[in-house]
């Protein structure tokens, strides 16, 4: 039987041992903007990703380490693309690299104890229900939705089967096999708009100027090849093995992809748009001073076992603990606060002066009106 965690996987033992129990962000917040074409060519799920379908849809920027530009480049490059028509999501990423092994075969394992390909899918930007897919070389897969981020106490309900998803995997090389035959391995998935639209409030599939927020990890465990195997390099004295490298499309500044609030804009785009044609709506920015806030709220109530309603405690919250210069401080709005002793709520108003966004203790965000 598959054996489930119930916490992220890449939280590294610096994350675990951070001070705060909710670590503020070492990135500010530039997340990767993509122009998701709408593709009417038939599609033939082969993981060919030169044929005609893919022709004209282009690859994000390289993967890379998730705390971002102050760890090394991964030694592996790693793409992705994305594509959308009336039905469906299409997604298609190379991982480039020798070491192309799996060993997990029943589908809904722990799928990240193997080299992996993960997608993360927020349909509606609130940083809650949203889907998670992983699978590895030999296309085994586990799907699960997340209720909340794990850092708010959130649940993986492992049992969810993403209805009509398909996907598939290519080995250039052989698999479990070391040697210089191995070059990369390819993958394809495709998911109906229909299982995605479950996951938005507005239930609905995207139309052209929509998006999604999306994040893509790849899981690299450092390797030896022994007796013509690969096998996880151990720390040295002992039979633990060292720790993953994660590598992703959107860094989210802290060993922890489930920061969705980081994660890419994915546009969908109704012709041949490119990145350049889409803006992050203000909004959204806005959304990002009211997160800083929320990160300092609960490092105030580390400290202190309690919220606070005083906006000069939390800003002094975050200029101390702000591993990044632009998380230090939040920009001037008319900010509302309000707590319980047991929760809270933080405001400022809408772009269009006319709504409010909102973020709430347990990390959801909305915009009202």
């Amino acid at each position: 039987m598959p054996t489930f965690t119930t916490a992220p996987h890449n939280e590294s033992e610096d994350t675990m041992n951070n001070e705060l129990r909710i670590p503020i962000p070492a990135v500010s917040f530039a997340p990767p903007v993509y122009a998701c074409r709408y593709n009417p060519k038939p599609f033939t799920l082969d993981c060919d990703l030169d044929k005609d379908f893919w022709k004209d849809i282009p690859f994000t920027e390289p993967f890379t380490d998730i705390e971002g530009d102050i760890r090394p480049k991964p030694r592996f490059e790693t793409r992705a693309k994305m594509a959308w028509d009336d039905e469906n999501l299409y997604i298609g990423a190379v991982l480039e690299g020798d070491e192309i092994w799996a060993n997990v075969t029943e589908h809904d394992d722990v799928i990240f104890r193997d080299n992996d390909f993960e997608i993360f899918i927020d349909t509606d930007s609130d940083t809650q229900i949203y889907i998670e897919y992983e699978m590895n070389a030999r296309n085994t897969n586990w799907d699960l939705l997340l209720t909340k981020a794990y850092r708010d106490m959130g649940k993986p309900v492992n049992s969810l089967e993403i209805r009509g998803l398909q996907s598939a995997v290519k080995i250039d090389g052989t698999l479990n096999a070391p040697g210089p035959q191995n070059r990369r391995w390819s993958v394809e998935v495709v998911i109906p708009f229909y299982t995605l639209a479950e996951c938005n409030i507005a239930s609905k599939k995207p139309a052209p100027g929509d998006y999604y927020r999306v994040n893509f990890s790849r899981v690299q465990w450092k390797v030896d090849v022994k007796d013509g195997a690969f096998e996880k390099r151990l720390r040295p004295g002992t039979d633990t093995p060292l720790p993953e490298d994660n590598w992703v499309w959107a860094p989210t500044g802290v060993v922890n992809i489930h920061y969705p609030e980081l994660w890419s804009f994915v546009f969908f785009a109704d012709g041949n748009q490119s990145a350049d044609d889409f803006t992050i709506p203000e909004d959204e920015i806005r959304k990002w001073e009211l997160r800083k806030l929320y990160y300092a709220q609960q490092a105030y109530l580390d400290a202190h076992g309690c919220y606070t309603d005083d906006l000069a405690a939390l800003t002094a919250v975050l200029a101390e603990n702000s591993p990044c210069d632009a998380n230090r401080t939040v920009r001037d709005l008319p900010y509302t606060l309000s707590v319980t002793p047991h929760s809270f709520e933080i405001t400022c108003p809408a772009a269009d002066g006319q709504g409010v966004i909102a973020v709430f203790s347990d990390g959801r965000t909305e915009i009202f009106g």
